[in-house]
């Protein structure tokens, strides 16, 4: 993966400066540190960082075709530009490099817009097709790369990274309430909107398209789910092995590279399903990277080091303390531009430290298979929910929630009743299409209790009813299920665990992070699948456990689900805090940015430093307090943090 930039000018004779491009492309640097690129003509400007992964010597970008009218600045891989560049040869198309890159302005020549369907791979690109004056920004299907764009009066700047834009000088950085406000309900701002006022984000499977002075966003592909009746139903034993050949095909195709490829190994099913089938098809020992920690309820080791011994893998490791946490925190939210509710992607940011000291420049995971067939408790959750929703009053049916949280006390009547007040957000209304999803948001809200006044006035209306209006009307027919598949999709998984988790953290390292679970075709197969093959009554991601039962150990398939958790206030309230978090969290400094209430942020922290054992909600307000101090730390107030 690579760093974009550039500008459209609405006045088609301004020739943009090459220095304002430069000075663009040096703030997302570490996207790609090997090389930059420019094309400059009247009206348009395009720039490119770029971390070399296929063609290593031919590569350099912007890329044109064979006369000089389309260009392209490209972040990403095609992972089948390969039978993409012979289809278009026997078309008449020559090439002048080896790249997947240069795939793409060709088949743009041959298809026109109906290109994009044609590509499997995770991008965001910048296409400039001069004669007809006309600019098409595109984002990858499932949304694994970023894309960030600001309109002027001026111009249209875009880039990988908000940083780059800042660094335009088009946009000053400012928050946007609202965008804070879905921070704090879905974890993440939801596209279009950003944490920056005047500054968007590209939708998943969302093209741009800017032509006589008109901005045209177009949707070429969305997750979606047959209606009632219409599901797939077929043999199981036919359905393992489709599901096998379709995995292995976009793992081998994400092997396609010019340097060496790796894999991350959590010790879940997910990763250690992608590590059997690469291990089958690397001709060398493959190379494994995963975290620990010193906290024994958050570690994974173990079950790492049981497929390690099981697929012979040569493994490396990185153990992360509470310590770590805490000195990598700034720069994860310098990387990441937006406050987070979880320290989880410090440790993600370490890991590919190691990753890149190791000389491996890509790196295969196992996000989003969850999304795709049904691995996440809040899925397990909305069943049991549902049943309680047929009897609200019923005692018993909201205890089968122990056997998702066995450590709640359901014994007791405090217990019950928080029991009711949490999961129970909603049950009035089980056919609502956000039903699976209210309690956590309504959790994640607590956060808010903090703001200050000044911010609370600032906010517009509400962030679950803003995305209520934008569901699509055939949501509410799709089996509930599919609904609560739907929403992960949309909201957590492009937004903050392919972003912040992910993209970010990976770049921050110049690593190249790919992902076969979010093949299309793999998404398309799974959302035609009856639930049933998803989850067995309660046990999750039924199919993929089945169709790995003779290539994984029995200790990996029979684990219960285990989320990626790092240590979260434990980092920073301690008896020697960071000197960054005491400043950070003062009163003065809490007063000074205005977002939040300091008395009650000065209650929280005196809370969390006399608590044993803090409650996640505590967990949850500190971080996202403390993130967002730093943000506006780091790009409304321009400091730095070593």
């Amino acid at each position: 993966m690579c760093g974009i930039a550039g500008t459209l000018y609405f006045d088609a004779q301004r020739l943009p400066e090459q220095s304002r491009l430069e000075r663009m492309v040096q703030a997302i640097a570490h996207r790609g540190p090997d090389g930059d690129g420019y094309h400059i003509e009247p009206g348009v400007g395009l720039g490119h960082a770029r971390l070399s992964i296929i063609d290593l010597g031919g590569g350099a970008q912007p890329i044109h075709n064979g006369r000089r009218t389309v260009w392209i600045t490209y972040n990403g891989e095609i992972f089948n530009y390969i039978e993409l560049r012979q289809f278009l040869e026997a078309r008449g198309h020559r090439f002048y490099t080896h790249t997947d890159t240069e795939v793409i302005v060709h088949l743009y020549e041959e298809l026109g817009d109906r290109f994009v369907d044609e590509l499997n791979g995770q991008f965001s690109f910048a296409i400039w097709d001069q004669p007809k004056r006309r600019m098409l920004l595109v984002r990858d299907r499932a949304g694994i790369l970023p894309l960030y764009y600001a309109k002027t009066k001026d111009e249209l700047v875009f880039a990988s990274e908000v940083k780059s834009i800042l660094a335009s000088g088009a946009v000053s950085a400012a928050l946007d309430p609202d965008g804070l406000d879905e921070l704090m309900t879905f974890w993440a701002p939801q596209a279009p909107r950003t944490m920056f006022r005047g500054i968007s984000q590209l939708g998943p499977g969302e093209m741009l398209i800017v032509e006589n002075g008109a901005m045209v966003h177009k949707k070429y592909w969305e997750w979606s789910f047959p209606e009632p009746g219409e599901h797939r139903r077929a043999a199981q034993g036919d359905l393992e092995h489709e599901l096998r050949e379709i995995l292995a095909d976009a793992t081998r195709l994400r092997l396609r590279a010019d340097v060496p490829v790796g894999a991350y190994l959590s010790g879940g099913l997910d990763s250690s399903t992608l590590v059997a089938l690469l291990q089958e098809r690397v001709p060398q020992t493959l190379r494994t990277f995963s975290i620990g920690f010193d906290d024994a309820g958050l570690d994974e080791s173990v079950h790492q080091r049981t497929v390690v011994d099981y697929l012979r893998t040569s493994h490396n490791h990185v153990q992360c303390s509470t310590a770590d946490i805490a000195r990598a925190f700034p720069r994860t939210i310098y990387h990441s531009e937006m406050p987070v509710l979880r320290t989880a992607p410090a440790p993600m940011q370490m890991l590919s430290g190691l990753v890149r000291r190791s000389d491996v420049k890509v790196v295969l995971t196992g996000e989003g298979a969850d999304e795709v067939l049904g691995g996440y408790d809040i899925f397990k959750e909305a069943k049991v929910r549902h049943f309680w929703a047929q009897q609200p009053e019923s005692s018993w049916r909201p205890g089968l929630l122990k056997r998702l949280y066995p450590y709640l006390n359901l014994t007791s009547a405090q217990s019950a009743a928080y029991l009711k007040e949490f999961f129970g957000v909603g049950l009035q209304n089980p056919d609502d299409p956000c039903f699976s999803h209210l309690p956590r948001w309504a959790t994640t809200a607590q956060c808010k209790l903090f703001w200050s006044d000044d911010l609370r006035s600032r906010v517009q209306g509400s962030a679950v009813e803003r995305l209520r209006d934008s569901l699509p009307a055939q949501m509410r027919g799709w089996h509930r299920f599919n609904r609560g598949e739907y929403l992960e999709a949309k909201t957590l998984l492009p937004s903050y665990l392919l972003s912040a988790q992910g993209d970010r953290m990976l770049m921050a390292s110049s690593v190249e992070g790919r992902f076969p679970f979010l093949d299309h075709r793999l998404i398309e197969f799974a959302n035609r699948l009856h639930p049933r093959y998803k989850m067995r009554v309660l046990k999750e991601k039924h199919l993929l456990k089945q169709a790995m039962r003779e290539r994984l150990p029995g200790a990996i398939l029979q684990r219960h689900k285990q989320p990626y958790r790092a240590p979260d206030a434990a980092a920073f309230v301690g008896s020697q805090p960071p000197e960054y978090v005491t400043e950070l969290l003062s009163p003065q400094e809490i007063a000074r940015y205005g977002y939040f209430d300091p008395d009650k942020v000065a209650r929280l922290v005196a809370k969390l430093q006399r608590a044993k054992v803090p409650a996640a909600r505590d967990n949850m307000a500190l971080v996202g307090i403390l993130s967002t101090q730093l943000w506006h730390a780091q790009f409304v107030a321009g400091r730095k943090f070593e």
